[in-house]
């Protein structure tokens, strides 16, 4: 028993050194990449890559070792985790889908080029260099996984992205992450879908099965749920002057979680069931301010740079030790941006947006910070990706992302002089 109890007190020990190396770095990081006009994720993700192998481990791989070590990793990806489930109900909480009365149609088009033009331009480019660098892993196995992360939008990192530009109840936000929410659902089931097919498992039965839990979530959700949850915060909220007592903020955080479960169980993972929660309650303005009051500034401040930094400290830019690797790495985001600008940009203004507005919506939809990297993450646990890819999707989303604010706040400036004159 004490042998146990001093391995656990080590361990936490360990964690929490580790908890204070990663929050100040990234709140560094952050500050200075906001100093320099970019989202504060970024800096976060940058920060990950500087203190772990890429950087830090190669100066100093004995301390990096002994202050990162891999029994660890685990924990830091579970708290990840929970900081995406809180900020997606965050972010379905923020937007106004009562503007999709008229942009509906136009979000479904932009939706679907956004996945079926990224998606074919990048099977074709792991197709062509399969031989080269993934030769001793399966190609369809290898295609099908690379294709599906070029073709996922980061609606998590769209969602804060926004937050930041304050264009979340605006038709022009609404109608991107609207976009960005079906892009990823479909993301998932097919992410789902190619996973069985790598296992050798596949039936087009189980998919249909995920469709279908998929849609009577969604339709228990706004039709159930929402008046329950309307009805019960409105005594609570006028009985406690607009507060939220610890027991109702408790039962809040309960139904959060347990959306998180039941998409996950389905197959479409964990971070769409809060969303939709979060969507259902858009329109609730008192339970909203309620809710950020208590759950924003820790979610912001505490999990999500442990799973942005954490996740740049397990990629290893090292990996890319070749001229022609890093002339691949180049043709994947090459093929990345092109594959969603023009996609996106094109149903956008076929959809009736003016030229700013579709390129508006296209830079975004091209954010893809992580959600793609977790599909290449599920790619390399199942043995169908190689370390040196799954770097170039990691160079990929910071780029991406990079480009997305200074861009957007160009176009923005640009809309509004137009809409002025």
């Amino acid at each position: 028993m004490l042998m146990a109890s001093l391995s656990s007190e080590a361990m936490l020990l360990q964690v929490i050194l580790q908890l204070i190396v990663i929050i100040s770095a990234a709140r560094i990081g952050g500050w200075i990449f906001h100093k320099l006009g970019q989202p504060q994720v970024v800096g976060e993700i940058a920060t990950g890559l500087l203190l772990g192998p890429s950087c830090f481990g190669r100066l100093s791989p004995g301390f990096s070792a002994q202050l990162f070590p891999d029994e660890t990793s685990d924990i830091f990806m579970t708290l990840g985790q929970l900081g995406l489930i809180f900020l997606m109900f965050i972010v379905g909480l923020e937007f106004d889908f009562g503007h999709l009365r008229g942009i509906g149609r136009t979000a479904g088009g932009v939706a679907m080029a956004g996945m079926a033009l990224p998606f074919a331009m990048g099977a074709g480019l792991a197709y062509c260099v399969h031989s080269e660098v993934a030769a001793e892993y399966s190609r369809p196995g290898f295609v099908l996984f690379v294709a599906t992360a070029l073709s996922i939008t980061a609606i998590p990192i769209l969602g804060r992205i926004m937050m930041e530009f304050g264009i979340t109840r605006t038709p022009l936000g609404v109608l991107t992450i609207s976009a960005a929410a079906v892009d990823d659902a479909i993301g998932w089931i097919l992410l789902a879908t190619v996973s069985a097919a790598v296992h050798g498992s596949f039936s087009l039965v189980p998919v249909l099965q995920m469709l279908a839990c998929t849609a009577a979530f969604i339709g228990t959700v706004f039709f159930l749920i929402r008046p329950v949850v309307c009805h019960w915060s409105h005594r609570v909220l006028t009985a406690n002057d607009g507060a939220l007592p610890l027991a109702p903020f408790s039962m809040m955080l309960l139904l959060v979680l347990a959306s998180a479960a039941f998409t996950n169980w389905i197959g479409i993972f964990s971070i769409f069931g809060p969303f939709v929660l979060g969507a259902s309650l858009c329109d609730q303005q008192s339970l909203q301010k309620a809710i950020r009051v208590r759950l924003e500034e820790f979610v912001t401040a505490f999990l999500l740079p442990v799973f942005f930094t954490y996740t740049g400290l397990r990629t290893n830019i090292g990996t890319l030790d070749s001229v022609y690797l890093w002339i691949v790495c180049g043709l994947v985001v090459t093929v990345a941006i092109a594959g969603k600008v023009i996609g996106c940009g094109t149903a956008a203004r076929l959809g009736g947006l003016s030229w700013h507005d579709s390129a508006s919506v296209a830079i975004m939809m091209n954010t893809r910070a992580l959600m793609g990297l977790i599909a290449v993450n599920i790619g390399r646990d199942l043995g169908v990706i190689p370390d040196a890819v799954f770097c170039m999707m990691v160079v990929m989303a910071i780029v991406t992302t990079l480009i997305t604010a200074p861009v957007l706040r160009r176009l923005l400036r640009l809309g509004n002089s137009k809409a002025v004159s």
